[in-house]
């Protein structure tokens, strides 16, 4: 067979800073999942595109042809509208659990297909892991029919959906050209494009724990996915939100269900609450009920009943205990005064490296392990008062966790401003 195009004429073309053809990314994308473009090949037009950048035709054809390299899944004759929701994921974010259960309790459909932590980052699947019973994988006819009966489900995304994008992101995260716009851009809107959803809701985050630590990157990311979601037809939405601290008290993996749970009944942190309500106003709004009031359904129970069936639905079981971990540490202050700082970034390694994540695909994570926090940005702490919990099962980690968060706590003499950041800082449509 001849090929229409000869890859390195295409890597010199984008090292070069020209625009590639529209016929040329597709071939591009269609011949890698054929093997006839070797990985060295597409590594290479990755770094290029890292250094020089797409255009926004470019980046629509190449997220284009990443979904035509696999199968799309369609919600047609559901009888529910059905919006989703994507993060690019932050230390503490365990918005997902909460908020599908939420927005379904309003009679919307909510197919979140979702993914497993590595590093810092903790996974959605990971977390619901910790329920005993409780299983991820969902077939098409399984998904479906759970969204038509109980509104929500949280399962992990088939292997059939945008396949170039997973084998172009395996190459990104071994040879340096993760941090691409374009690439990133192209790759979270070729799963949630192919996955049939008619609305999408986008949590853009920036700061120290984030993908992005400027608000100006995330923002351009932000623009770029809305403008993808809009080329193909998908009503799209994104907030722009700070995690420059953890979200909520816990990251880990069953602790943060414990807080999911905690939101559902109509406590739990403030910042939780808060991110949760705004993301759901957004997916209501786009799902046809802009008056809808969430934080309603979240103090009467609807949300929480919704929550029970969607865990039961999947085998698990919502009134099972969830994992305690063996091992536990409390790192005090050591000085009076208020909590200036508290970085995300240093919370989100300890956890992992305590046991909650993992540092490469396949690895296994501890339910039980994590890092419990005491005190938020902005208390009033006394020395010796209690600011974080590190939590495992394997007394081997607890020195370098200690290690990861030694610095992540700022404390300022009694009486120092600590300047507002509203968590929730643009939004973009």
């Amino acid at each position: 067979m001849t090929e229409a195009f000869d890859a390195v004429d295409l890597i010199v073309a984008k090292r070069e800073r020209r625009t590639l053809p529209t016929d040329g990314i597709r071939w591009l994308v269609d011949a890698f999942t054929r093997g006839v473009v070797a990985d060295e090949q597409m590594a290479a037009w990755a770094m290029a595109v890292l250094l020089n950048g797409m255009d926004r035709r470019e980046i629509r054809d190449l997220t284009l042809a990443m979904i035509d390299s696999g199968e799309r899944m369609t919600f047609e004759g559901l009888g529910r509208p059905t919006v989703d929701k994507h993060s690019t994921g932050g230390v503490g974010d365990k918005i997902t659990l909460p908020l599908a259960p939420l927005v379904a309790s309003f009679g919307i459909a909510v197919p979140q297909l979702s993914g497993r932590g590595l590093g810092h980052t903790g996974g959605t699947l990971d977390k619901l892991e910790s329920i005993a019973g409780w299983r991820p994988d969902l077939d098409p006819a399984a998904l479906r029919a759970q969204l038509a009966d109980v509104g929500a489900a949280i399962c992990a995304a088939g292997g059939d959906l945008a396949p170039a994008d997973k084998r172009l992101y395996a190459l990104r995260d071994t040879t340096g050209t993760v941090e691409s716009i374009p690439l990133i851009a192209s790759s979270i809107m070729s799963k949630k494009i192919a996955e049939g959803t008619a609305a999408l809701v986008l949590d853009v985050k920036f700061g120290s724990g984030a993908f992005m630590r400027e608000s100006a990157m995330a923002e351009e990311l932000a623009r770029t996915m809305v403008a993808l979601g809009t080329d193909a037809g998908v009503t799209t939405v994104a907030l722009l939100t700070d995690m420059s601290v953890p979200l909520g008290l816990t990251s880990g993996n069953a602790i943060e269900v414990e807080e999911s749970v905690e939101v559902l009944a109509g406590g739990g942190p403030a910042d939780v609450r808060e991110l949760t309500l705004a993301l759901a106003a957004e997916m209501l709004a786009l799902g046809g009920l802009p008056d809808a009031d969430p934080a309603a359904a979240l103090d009467d129970g609807r949300a929480m009943d919704v929550w029970r069936r969607m865990i039961r639905a999947q085998g698990g079981d919502p009134d099972a205990a969830l994992p305690v971990a063996r091992e536990r540490h409390t790192v005090v202050a050591e000085a009076d005064g208020v909590l200036l700082e508290q970085d995300a970034m240093a919370v989100g390694v300890a956890a992992w490296r305590l046991g909650a994540g993992r540092a490469r695909q396949g690895e296994a994570v501890q339910h039980a392990a994590g890092v419990r926090l005491h005190a938020k940005r902005g208390d009033v702490v006394r020395a010796g008062q209690p600011l974080a919990t590190l939590l495992t099962d394997d007394p081997g980690r607890l020195p370098r966790g200690l290690e990861a968060i030694a610095g992540a706590h700022v404390i300022a003499p009694a009486g120092t401003p600590v300047p507002e950041r509203p968590l929730v800082a643009a939004r973009i449509a």
